[in-house]
Protein backbone atom coordinates (compact mmCIF):
# COMPACT_ATOMS: atom_id res chain seq x y z
CA UNK A 1 0.00 0.00 0.00
CA UNK A 2 2.65 2.30 0.91
CA UNK A 3 4.63 1.46 -2.51
CA UNK A 4 1.29 2.56 -4.58
CA UNK A 5 0.81 5.82 -2.26
CA UNK A 6 4.22 7.03 -3.57
CA UNK A 7 4.13 6.23 -7.20
CA UNK A 8 0.34 7.99 -7.23
CA UNK A 9 1.81 11.12 -5.89
CA UNK A 10 4.70 11.36 -8.10
CA UNK A 11 3.14 13.88 -10.98
CA UNK A 12 -0.49 15.18 -10.46
CA UNK A 13 -1.80 12.52 -12.96
CA UNK A 14 -0.48 8.67 -12.17
CA UNK A 15 -2.19 5.61 -13.80
CA UNK A 16 -2.14 2.30 -12.84
CA UNK A 17 -2.94 -0.16 -16.08
CA UNK A 18 -1.79 -3.29 -18.16
CA UNK A 19 -0.77 -3.05 -21.40
CA UNK A 20 -3.38 -5.98 -22.45
CA UNK A 21 -6.35 -4.19 -21.18
CA UNK A 22 -8.40 -2.38 -23.95
CA UNK A 23 -9.93 0.49 -20.86
CA UNK A 24 -6.50 1.49 -19.63
CA UNK A 25 -5.51 1.97 -23.44
CA UNK A 26 -9.09 4.33 -23.51
CA UNK A 27 -8.20 6.45 -20.27
CA UNK A 28 -4.24 7.08 -21.14
CA UNK A 29 -5.86 8.05 -24.85
CA UNK A 30 -8.25 10.30 -23.24
CA UNK A 31 -5.64 12.25 -21.14
CA UNK A 32 -2.84 12.42 -23.49
CA UNK A 33 -5.46 13.73 -26.01
CA UNK A 34 -5.99 16.50 -22.83
CA UNK A 35 -2.13 16.68 -23.46
CA UNK A 36 -1.64 15.69 -19.93
CA UNK A 37 1.56 13.79 -19.06
CA UNK A 38 0.47 11.38 -16.62
CA UNK A 39 2.94 8.51 -14.86
CA UNK A 40 2.20 5.47 -16.12
CA UNK A 41 2.78 2.32 -14.40
CA UNK A 42 2.27 -0.78 -16.34
CA UNK A 43 1.77 -3.56 -13.99
CA UNK A 44 2.07 -6.44 -16.16
CA UNK A 45 5.55 -5.09 -17.00
CA UNK A 46 7.03 -3.65 -13.84
CA UNK A 47 8.61 -5.59 -10.90
CA UNK A 48 6.69 -6.16 -8.03
CA UNK A 49 3.44 -5.11 -10.35
CA UNK A 50 1.22 -8.16 -8.95
CA UNK A 51 1.70 -6.38 -5.36
CA UNK A 52 0.60 -3.67 -6.73
CA UNK A 53 -2.24 -4.69 -8.16
CA UNK A 54 -3.24 -6.73 -4.72
CA UNK A 55 -2.89 -2.88 -3.31
CA UNK A 56 -5.21 -1.60 -5.60
CA UNK A 57 -8.07 -3.74 -4.96
CA UNK A 58 -7.50 -3.60 -1.08
CA UNK A 59 -8.35 0.38 -1.85
CA UNK A 60 -11.36 -0.41 -3.67
CA UNK A 61 -9.99 -0.85 -7.30
CA UNK A 62 -12.36 -3.28 -9.22
CA UNK A 63 -11.72 -3.90 -12.02
CA UNK A 64 -7.57 -3.07 -10.87
CA UNK A 65 -7.12 -1.31 -13.35
CA UNK A 66 -7.00 1.32 -14.78
CA UNK A 67 -6.80 3.26 -11.58
CA UNK A 68 -6.17 6.98 -11.59
CA UNK A 69 -5.02 8.93 -9.41
CA UNK A 70 -5.13 13.02 -9.39
CA UNK A 71 -3.58 15.27 -7.31
CA UNK A 72 -2.59 11.99 -5.03
CA UNK A 73 -5.81 10.77 -4.56
CA UNK A 74 -7.72 8.30 -6.39
CA UNK A 75 -9.88 9.34 -8.41
CA UNK A 76 -11.24 5.45 -9.89
CA UNK A 77 -11.24 3.49 -12.79
CA UNK A 78 -12.72 4.15 -16.47
CA UNK A 79 -15.66 4.83 -14.99
CA UNK A 80 -15.16 7.18 -12.92
CA UNK A 81 -13.25 9.12 -15.38
CA UNK A 82 -15.69 8.69 -18.03
CA UNK A 83 -18.82 10.26 -16.00
CA UNK A 84 -16.16 13.37 -14.08
CA UNK A 85 -15.08 14.20 -18.21
CA UNK A 86 -19.07 13.71 -19.51
CA UNK A 87 -20.03 15.84 -16.61
CA UNK A 88 -17.18 18.33 -17.84
CA UNK A 89 -15.37 17.88 -13.78
CA UNK A 90 -12.55 16.39 -15.34
CA UNK A 91 -10.91 19.39 -17.00
CA UNK A 92 -11.26 21.64 -13.84
CA UNK A 93 -9.97 18.96 -11.63
CA UNK A 94 -7.12 18.37 -13.93
CA UNK A 95 -6.02 22.20 -13.70
CA UNK A 96 -6.27 22.34 -10.18
CA UNK A 97 -3.44 20.12 -9.27
CA UNK A 98 -1.22 21.57 -12.39
CA UNK A 99 -1.78 18.48 -14.44
CA UNK A 100 -3.43 20.63 -17.29
CA UNK A 101 -1.80 23.88 -18.24
CA UNK A 102 -4.65 25.47 -20.67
Amino acid sequence: MERVTKLASEKPVVIFSKSSCCMSHTIKTLFYDFEVNPAIHELDEISRGREIEQALLRLGCNPSVPAVFIGGELVGGANEIMSLHLSRSLIPMLRRVGGLWV
